[in-house]
């Protein structure tokens, strides 16, 4: 995670991502704002590093 804990609580908590743009979309949404899809999942908790 990173330095602050509660700015990673807000925005990991309420972005949902489209799996075929990869847009930030807000937690309510059933489409996507950019391309219109409805393949959303919950934004990824983890922060992954590069090897």
């Amino acid at each position: 995670m990173g330095k602050f804990p509660i700015a990673d609580e807000q925005l990991l908590g309420s972005v949902v991502v489209c799996r075929r743009c990869k847009a930030r979309n807000k937690v309510g949404s059933t489409k996507c704002r950019k391309c219109g899809g409805s393949a959303l999942r919950p934004k990824n908790k983890e922060l992954r590093v590069k090897k």
